[in-house]
């Protein structure tokens, strides 16, 4: 996966086509295995659930072996990107992924005040008072436009349940 030399280490753009049309494949193979479960064929009140999903399904695993054979037949086999950029890039989707996948068990609100915390002071090296103020006042400001003012409930977890937001 390395390349040239110890300064421009990282993987190549072989490695990273290839890793991405094998996760994309997968992909595929759980939409296939769950339209299955749910029914691939034709009923009496029509096609069953996984009907149309199970050829989609289908579609994304094709498409993925066409892009790995191309992926691999590619003769530019060059640097994708150095593991120092693959660090920097992965700073900000772990954080965001983790944000995301809180959420439902969190809320909305307390994962936003983390998060917005996370990246001004550890990213973006604000002083305290900032960030604070900062990661306190957008979730209370997006309360108030959204809860109050349009009437739209967003996700709430057992801190602000226990608040009666």
């Amino acid at each position: 996966m390395a390349t040239n030399s110890s300064h421009n280490a990282g993987p190549t753009h072989k490695a990273v086509e290839a890793g991405i049309a094998v996760l994309i494949a997968l992909f595929g193979a759980l939409v296939i295995i769950g339209s299955l479960k749910a029914g691939i064929t034709w009923g009496a009140e029509g096609p069953r659930a996984g009907f149309v999903p199970f050829y989609i399904g289908i579609f994304i695993v094709a498409a993925s072996a066409v892009n790995l054979w191309n992926g691999l037949r590619d003769e530019n086999d060059g640097l994708f990107a150095e593991w120092g950029q693959l660090r920097r890039v992965m700073s900000v989707v772990v954080p965001t992924a983790i944000y995301v996948g809180s959420m439902p068990f969190i809320g909305l609100y307390v994962a936003s005040i983390i998060f917005i915390g996370w990246f001004m002071r550890w990213l973006g090296k604000y002083s305290w008072l900032t960030v604070i103020a900062v990661a306190f006042g957008m979730p209370i400001v997006t309360y108030f436009i959204f809860e109050r003012w349009f009437l739209v409930p967003l996700p709430k977890g057992p801190i602000e349940e226990w608040l009666g937001l």
